[in-house]
C-alpha cells in the first residue's frame, strides 16, 4: 500500500519560513519524480515544484527564488523549503509521486497546511 504523509505545516507569520516534508512508503521512492502542489480556498489545485529522479527541478514561475525542493533517496523523503512566505502562499500543500515512463501512477498524500498570517 503506498502512503504518502505530508508534516511541517502550520501557521506562520508573513516573511517566516516553513520547511514541509513527505515521506513515502510502498514505492520505489528513488525512480518517482515527486513533488509539491498546493490548493487555496475555492481555487484549482497547481504545481509548486518538482523534482525527478535525476535531480532535475521545475519550479514554479511565481514562486522562484522563494523555495527549494530536495530529496533524500535514502530516506525516502521529500522536502519543500518555503522563505518569505506572505498571505497568499496559504494552501494546502500536497505531495505527489509519479511513477517513471511508461507508468500512470500518480499518488497523492493528505496535505498539509499552511497558513500565513499577514
Amino acid at each position: 500500500q503506498v502512503q504518502l504523509v505530508e508534516s511541517g505545516g502550520g501557521l506562520v507569520q508573513s516573511g517566516g519560513s516553513l520547511r514541509l516534508s513527505c515521506t513515502a512508503s510502498g514505492i520505489i521512492f528513488s525512480i518517482y519524480t515527486m513533488g509539491w502542489y498546493r490548493q487555496a480556498p475555492g481555487k484549482q489545485r497547481e504545481l509548486v515544484a518538482t523534482i525527478t529522479r535525476g535531480f532535475s527541478i521545475n519550479y514554479a514561475e511565481s514562486m522562484k527564488g522563494r523555495l527549494t525542493i530536495s530529496r533524500d533517496n535514502g530516506k525516502n523523503t521529500l522536502y519543500l523549503q518555503l522563505n518569505s512566505l506572505n498571505p497568499e502562499d496559504t494552501a494546502v500543500y500536497y505531495c505527489n509521486a509519479r511513477g517513471p515512463v511508461p507508468s500512470t501512477a500518480s499518488y497523492w498524500g493528505q496535505g498539509t497546511q499552511v497558513t500565513v498570517s499577514s
